[in-house]
């Protein structure tokens, strides 16, 4: 592609209300925006340990236990760093001496590689397929974690959960996944993600729905001469979630826009709300694919296609860069490919924010500059 953007404006009438298809951070709805603007006199800049910021943080914690719809002993724990901060808690105090990892795109690859660096662990067990696929679980003598990826966020690959063995936790990255993919909350034991996706906040925060068995685990190691910095102990993190707070201070906003995003999914119908948005939305994508001269879903699998974030690859003749600067230019933002898998690719958020019917509208431009630029 040349420096130069060729010019190209879409008529109004196809744009979509809201341009944002960014697969992270993602859309956050005007609504919850306004809604903090007007807590924000007693709610931001306040303490994170008393009344106001606890019940939000308390509303959020149940909010996600009806949401998917856990068993009664499951416990919601939360704590500061994102995603990656929580891969290196879990280092810490998660794992009791080996793991098993799945490994299909760039963030499934980086908790197996925060394990394979901690010299108090046995050397974890990697199973790699190329990018497009999954690979499976197998169940593994002296394995005590198995670690999946529920949506493979640089891909858009997603993997059914399903225990591959009576022992062993299976912990689950479900950063792009949780809220907009259905799931058994009993097939596995840690499912944890940050709010900057599905939920509709802001990143800096994550957040594990647990079983008793994490929680035992979680609790032994702790008890353990195993050295753990504060920060990352996970024991903290339990005995602070189930007092509505954190550790460290956290970003009031996050936690605020993640409830207010939660609390959406419950008063409209739950998971079959939410997922039912993303399942819209990727019917709609996948099918301007699959009937177009010039695009193709990157997964060919469709039951391994996500529902959350799309992947389409274009023919050669149509430079995808361009495409996504093209639609930049119209106020549609963030359709580009992730940028080490080298593809000519469109990348999409589904999440449940993002109106289906706004996809459509993608679809529909999508069309128009194709065929300008062919």
């Amino acid at each position: 592609m040349s420096d130069a953007i060729p010019t190209i404006e879409i008529p109004d009438s196809l744009k979509p209300v809201d341009g944002r298809f960014g697969s992270g951070p993602s859309l956050v709805r005007p609504e919850a925006v306004e809604a903090l603007a007007a807590a924000a006199p007693t709610y931001l800049g306040t303490s994170h340990r008393q009344e106001p910021v606890k019940r939000v943080v308390g509303s959020l914690r149940t909010g996600l236990s009806e949401l998917f719809a856990l068993p009664d002993d499951y416990e919601i724990l939360l704590g500061n760093g994102g995603t990656t901060g929580f891969w290196d808690a879990a280092v810490f105090g998660l794992i009791d001496h080996k793991s098993q990892h799945l490994s299909f795109g760039e963030f499934s690859s980086k908790f197996a590689a925060a394990v394979e660096g901690a010299p108090h662990l046995d050397a974890p067990t990697v199973i790699r397929t190329d990018p497009g696929t999954h690979p499976d679980a197998v169940a593994e003598a002296g394995v005590d974690l198995y670690a999946f990826t529920h949506n493979e966020t640089s891909t858009g690959v997603m993997m059914p959960l399903t225990r591959p063995a009576t022992e062993g936790l299976v912990a689950v990255d479900a950063t792009s996944g949780a809220g907009g993919l259905r799931f058994d909350p009993t097939e596995v034991d840690v499912y944890y993600f940050a709010p900057q996706k599905a939920l509709a906040s802001d990143g800096g925060l994550w957040l594990a729905a647990c079983s008793p068995a994490a929680i035992e685990r979680i609790e032994s190691v702790a008890a353990s001469d195993r050295w753990i910095p504060a920060s990352l102990d996970l024991k903290t993190a339990l005995d602070n979630s189930r007092k509505d707070q954190t550790y460290n201070t956290p970003a009031l906003a996050t936690i605020f826009l993640a409830d207010h995003q939660v609390c959406w999914f419950n008063d409209n119908g739950g998971m079959e709300f939410s997922a039912g948005r993303c399942d819209r939305s990727a019917e709609t994508i996948y099918g301007w694919a699959e009937a177009s001269a010039v695009a193709t879903p990157f997964v060919t699998d469709p039951s391994r296609r996500s529902r959350t974030v799309a992947t389409i690859d274009l023919a050669g003749s149509i430079d995808a860069t361009t495409v996504s600067a093209v639609l930049r230019a119209n106020g549609i933002l963030d359709t580009d490919s992730y940028r080490k898998l080298g593809r000519n690719q469109l990348r999409v958020a589904l999440y449940p924010a993002i109106d289906p019917d706004d996809v459509a509208a993608l679809c529909a431009c999508l069309d128009f500059v194709i065929d300008r630029l062919a």
